[in-house]
């Protein structure tokens, strides 16, 4: 089955040197990490849980070469696969910043093997998340109707009109999220936790309300598959 997105070497080379960084940075701290990884942390970037060496230092790669496994077959299997072609660019964004996000907390567990998280942590969270934020905002408006990415309502699945007017939306109010998560570090440090919390809220929740007052209007709108009677389905 042919890939229904466009990967080229300029897609995958960057996602591969990602995956290659985290695995090779696994073997190179393997034989001086201590018994027991940091794997988790609290709100103030400090340690409170520990695992073994393949806990702490293979668990984070295996799962992100799951995920760019998984990224990259999971179109094939999508009923609307045919639309990928037309945003292959933000999808393959989206993978690429997804893996990047699992190598930033993977690369602050080793900050953590060495003691270095704590003192940057108020650094590293904010421009993380906001950045996060940003970056899928930026594209959200270029996701066309798919089973798997973007604002997945059951409005958005079967309206047209509905799924455009929402992604754009959610696409201003990511990036605006992003933004305001930043404005906060920088004017208020101390409210980052209610921020982050606020800001994602607000991008997912509106957008989702949102596509159901678009699709009541939608006079092109069609009915979720399997939800008509049986002897109405043809």
């Amino acid at each position: 089955m042919t890939s229904p997105i466009r990967t080229t070497w300029w897609t995958e080379g960057p996602q591969w040197l990602v995956l290659l960084a985290m695995f090779a940075l696994a073997g190179w701290t393997w034989s001086t990490a201590p018994e027991r990884v940091p794997v988790h942390w609290n709100a103030e970037g400090q340690a409170d849980r520990f695992g073994g060496r393949p806990e702490g230092l293979l668990v984070m790669p295996a799962v992100a070469l799951g995920l760019y496994l998984l990224m990259l077959v999971l179109p094939r299997f999508d009923p609307g696969r045919a639309n990928y072609a037309s945003f292959s660019g933000a999808y393959n964004t989206i993978r690429l910043t997804m893996l990047a996000v699992l190598a930033a907390v993977y690369g602050w567990t080793h900050l953590s093997i060495h003691g270095l998280a704590a003192p940057v942590f108020g650094l590293f969270a904010p421009l993380l998340v906001g950045l996060l934020f940003v970056v899928l905002g930026g594209v959200m408006g270029k996701i066309r109707p798919n089973w798997f990415v973007g604002v997945r309502t059951p409005w958005t699945l079967s309206s047209k009109r509905s799924w455009v007017k929402t992604h754009r939306l959610a696409g201003w109010l990511f990036v605006l999220a992003g933004l305001t998560v930043w404005a906060c570090f920088i004017a208020s440090p101390g409210w980052m936790g209610p921020a982050i919390m606020v800001a994602a809220a607000l991008a997912a929740g509106v957008p989702a309300a949102y596509s159901y007052f678009v699709w009541r209007t939608d006079p092109d709108k069609v009915p979720p598959a399997l939800t008509l009677p049986l002897d109405d389905r043809r």
